[in-house]
């Protein structure tokens, strides 16, 4: 076996891993559609070094030249509908086959040209670097900003680019004068040699893509609450840390909030009259704070809302809204004499505060609000700063 019979067999043992790596990846990936696409690629691409090798070992040489051609592009095009799969940027898969089909005719007309002519070289790479061109330009026009997403789109360029670069060098250093020839020649031990490692190197960042994805996904079930919809404590606190670090010379407020005689409600009706109004109350937080509010169930029946650049009277409003809101929840399944009421308690969070001691200030004036009669909203302040009359409205 020469140096080019080894890297052709390399080629396949990689391209097949590959798609059964991407197999196996989009059984727990949220973009499962686009790794089955991948995987699907690189199995029919490995097609491409069997057909190489029976180009040289065997008589039927046009076959399976052709064989090896379309099997490339093949794994190219499905390639290219995974990317737009994955990044938003959907090909058409009847355009996809016509040009599958335009490119395998445009090689059987130079399939008797000298191999050594510009004209046989870039008709025949070109496929190939304008369907990974075209992956790269999916990539790059798509709503994803990550720096893995940059790499893989000028991985792909520079992987297009590649091909016209391979034409060059057949016309430069020649590619055998027939298609069994091209096995022997230093060009094929190049060529395969740069194929395997760019084959590699987009296979790694593709995985890399879809891995990452999975990582976020199961960062984000950690970190959320499934009962109510909301983040979870551990969700809450990071997303407070993430709020803060965008402004932190800012002035912020908490709130917390209780459901007034939860005990009560889950012996009347039962615990699953009682996840029925948490997910009602915490579908109410949730359409009622702002986008960049960081919402979140702590506790049994506390929740809590940070409120980035907010000041304590802001904050103690919408609280109140949200006390007033909470009187207002129906719940189907429980009478319609049911109500549901909450108290509130409302703290600042200044420049260079800690979260854990506004959450202690909020939580103070939480229980004061509870053994004031409940259904109240209280604010955490300095001893002897009066409070508005409007904070002890209630029911």
């Amino acid at each position: 076996m020469n140096g080019a019979a080894f890297f052709l067999a390399v080629n396949f043992i990689i391209a097949i891993c590959f798609g059964a790596v991407f197999a196996v990846v989009s059984t727990r990936s949220r973009s499962r559609t686009a790794a089955l696409w991948f995987a699907a690629a690189f199995t029919v691409a490995s097609l491409s070094a069997v057909c190489e090798l029976l180009v040289a070992y065997t008589s039927l040489t046009k076959f399976w030249a052709i064989g090896a051609f379309a099997s490339v592009l093949g794994g190219m095009i499905l390639l290219r509908i995974g990317i737009g799969e994955l990044y938003g940027r959907k090909v058409a898969p009847g355009r996809a086959g016509c040009f599958l089909l335009a490119s395998i005719v445009v090689d059987l007309l130079i399939y008797d040209l000298p191999r050594g002519t510009a004209a046989h070289a870039f008709s025949y790479q070109t496929p190939f670097a304008l369907m990974l061109l075209t992956s790269a330009a999916a990539v790059f026009s798509s709503t994803r900003r990550l720096a893995i997403d940059r790499a893989l789109g000028y991985l792909l360029v520079a992987t297009g680019l590649h091909f016209f670069a391979k034409a060059s060098l057949a016309v430069i250093a020649g590619a055998g004068t027939t298609a069994k020839d091209y096995i022997g020649t230093n060009y094929a031990l190049i060529s395969q040699s740069s194929t395997a490692v760019l084959v590699v190197a987009v296979g790694l960042t593709l995985l890399s893509v879809l891995v990452l994805e999975i990582m976020a996904d199961e960062r984000s079930n950690s970190e959320k609450d499934t009962l109510s919809g909301l983040a979870n404590r551990r969700g809450f606190e990071n997303g407070v840390k993430a709020a803060m670090a965008l402004a932190p010379k800012g002035g912020h407020a908490v709130i917390i909030c209780d459901l007034d005689h939860f005990k009560r409600i889950n012996d009347t009706y039962g615990h699953h009259g009682g996840d029925l109004v948490i997910q009602a109350f915490g579908d109410l937080l949730r359409t009622r704070a702002a986008k960049n509010a960081v919402v979140g169930r702590i506790g049994g029946e506390e929740f809590a809302i940070f409120l980035p650049n907010t000041t304590l009277d802001m904050a103690t409003l919408f609280a109140q809204a949200l006390r007033g809101g909470t009187m207002e929840i129906t719940v189907s399944a429980l009478p319609s004499s049911f109500a549901v009421t909450a108290s509130f308690g409302v703290a600042e969070l200044a420049p260079g505060d800690a979260l854990a001691g506004a959450m202690r200030d909020a939580d103070a004036a939480l229980y004061q609000a509870k053994r004031s009669g409940r259904n109240r909203v209280k604010q955490a302040r300095p001893a002897g700063y009066p409070e508005p009359a409007a904070i002890n409205a209630h029911k």
